[in-house]
C-alpha cells in the first residue's frame, strides 16, 4: 500500500532529526554557548548567534501549548481520520513541535495537557513522531 499524506522533505539541517526519528528518538540541536535547544534546526543559534552545537536526545515528554481539531477533510488522504488533532507540544527540552494528538478522544484535548511521544511507522525512510495523553 502507498503511502498518501504528505511527507517530510529533509534537507542537511534536518536530516539528522529525521533519522533519528526512524530509530524512535527525538534529536534536536543544543548550542553549546547559552544551552537553547533549537527547532527546526540551523547553522546558527537563534538567541546567542554562536555556531557551535550538540545533538540532544530528548525525552519525549511534554505539554499541549495550543491545538485544533479537524472535522471538515483539507486534504483528501485525511479523510478516515476525520476528526483529528494538529497541536504544538511544546516539550520538556524547550522546543515547540508541530504533531498529532493521538489515542485520545478529540473533545478531551486541552492546552497544558501532558503528553508522551509515540511512533507512527509510516514508510521505510519515515518514522513520524506523534503524541499521545501521558499518565
Amino acid at each position: 500500500m502507498t503511502y498518501e499524506k504528505p511527507l517530510p522533505q529533509p534537507n542537511e539541517d534536518t536530516r539528522p532529526f529525521w533519522d533519528s526519528c526512524k530509530e524512535h528518538r527525538l534529536r534536536f540541536q543544543k548550542c553549546r554557548i547559552c544551552g537553547h535547544v533549537r527547532w527546526p534546526p540551523s547553522i546558527v543559534c537563534p538567541v546567542c548567534y554562536a555556531h557551535d552545537f550538540d545533538w540532544l536526545i530528548a525525552s519525549g515528554k511534554g505539554k499541549i501549548y495550543t491545538f485544533t481539531i479537524y472535522h471538515q477533510v483539507q486534504h483528501k488522504a485525511f479523510k478516515n481520520d476525520i476528526p483529528y488533532v494538529t497541536a504544538i507540544v511544546e516539550l520538556k527540552e524547550g522546543p515547540h513541535l508541530l504533531t498529532n494528538i493521538v489515542e485520545c478522544v478529540p473533545a478531551q484535548v486541552m492546552c497544558d495537557m501532558p503528553v508522551e511521544v509515540v511512533w507512527e511507522d509510516i514508510t521505510e525512510e519515515f518514522s513520524l513522531p506523534k503524541f499521545k495523553p501521558a499518565p
